[in-house]
């Protein structure tokens, strides 16, 4: 009798489920990514051998440099919290499953409904490989000024341009031996990368050309930075504790706030995603909180919405965050991108085909999305609300 098992996939932190067979590989219906199966879950591994569930943290986690005690402060906390994290994604996945009366094939058809909805796709391009146009793990997207498109790889260091109609241009690279866990590009078409949680550099977005190295308290800790409307940057930082930095646009630090999650909650955060609406206000995504947490443009802590399940409103493995034009926030998690208005109320779900690793939105309100192996332009829909 085969026996279902279920391990996490490496590179989008889904949990997958695994009949006892031969089969050395499975593929993950979320990021449709080709998985090598642990031996140990396969049937012809040596009599004797328990049966094991291996579990990944979750991909995106910053890479542990630094002071040796620093770095055995995060790699513990980041255990902890990563396994409480898988336990929590598999439990509402089986929740979901449960409540659509859908097997496995049911969690692809969450992911892949496109009809209807608050929003319309109008372009998709890209597709997995190597090639000159195509993405392995781009998690990354950005939109300067005149609409062309920037998307970045994870891991391998690649920056791809598009023009507006989805045409490649050109790529650049960056260090291949580091992760690109934060990218943006300005108006004028400078792109800002933090690359394995150091400081940010600058570069020419249509080049590659390195300019400058925008500098803080310590060279480590940056997690993801993203452009304000006055051409500054509003950062994550956690390197000593979970810090909002915010720049102008000369790259001078304007103000920190210190613990901004972990001060409204007494829970550690070591992943956030960060962005900003044209007032300057600030939200920041806590990836472990499952919460977005609302700052004034000074800095001053305003309110809080998410929080953990499945029902309207609540996240499950949320991964980006962005906010339109008319100050709406839009949240990624496994049932799609939620939208929310500037205060928190849930409005409404856009059905993604795929996982939205990022999101940006263009000067005509057009949200650019990316899922690991392609992008998507949606125009939104929704009426003034």
């Amino acid at each position: 009798m085969n026996e279902t098992k279920a391990f996490i996939c490496p590179t989008c932190g889904a949990p997958l489920d695994y009949q006892n067979s031969q089969d050395p590989t499975i593929r993950c219906p979320f990021c449709d990514t080709s998985i090598i199966v642990p031996e140990e879950l396969r049937t012809n591994k040596p009599q004797g051998t328990p049966s094991k569930v291996a579990i990944s943290l979750p991909v995106g986690l910053p890479v542990q440099t630094g002071a040796p005690e620093q770095i055995a402060r995060r790699s513990i906390a980041a255990v902890l919290i990563a396994a409480s994290v898988s336990v929590v994604v598999i439990a509402g996945l089986v929740g979901i499953l449960l409540t659509t009366g859908k097997h496995q094939t049911g969690i692809r058809g969450v992911a892949h409904g496109l009809a209807g909805g608050p929003s319309r796709v109008v372009l998709s391009f890209g597709g997995e490989g190597t090639g000159p146009g195509m993405f392995q793990d781009a998690r990354h997207v950005a939109v300067d000024g005149r609409g062309n498109v920037y998307v970045g790889e994870y891991q391998d260091g690649r920056i791809q341009m598009f023009d507006p109609a989805g045409k490649f241009l050109g790529l650049w690279r960056l260090d291949r031996k580091k992760v690109l866990t934060g990218f943006a590009v300005d108006r004028q078409g400078i792109a800002y990368a933090v690359l394995s949680g150091a400081g940010i550099n600058r570069y020419e977005a249509a080049t590659g050309k390195f300019l400058d190295k925008i500098g803080y308290q310590e060279d480590y800790g940056f997690e993801d930075v993203q452009v304000t409307a006055d051409g500054g940057l509003v950062t994550f930082w956690c390197s000593i504790h979970d810090d909002i930095v915010r720049f102008d646009p000369q790259g001078k630090v304007v103000f920190t706030i210190q613990k901004a999650i972990s001060g409204q909650t007494d829970e550690s955060e070591l992943s956030a995603r960060i962005a900003s609406d044209g007032l300057g206000n600030i939200f920041a995504l806590g990836e472990f909180n499952n919460a977005v947490f609302k700052f004034s443009p000074e800095g001053k802590y305003l309110n809080r919405f998410g929080g953990e399940g499945d029902q309207p409103g609540q996240f499950r493995a949320p991964g980006a965050i962005g906010v339109d034009g008319q100050g709406r926030v839009y949240v990624s998690d496994f049932k799609g991108i939620q939208i929310f208005d500037g205060e928190g109320r849930y409005i409404d779900l856009i059905k993604v085909d795929g996982f939205a690793f990022g999101m940006m939105f263009d000067d005509r309100n057009e949200l650019f999305v990316t899922t690991g192996k392609k992008v998507i332009k949606y125009e939104v829909t929704l009426g003034a609300k």
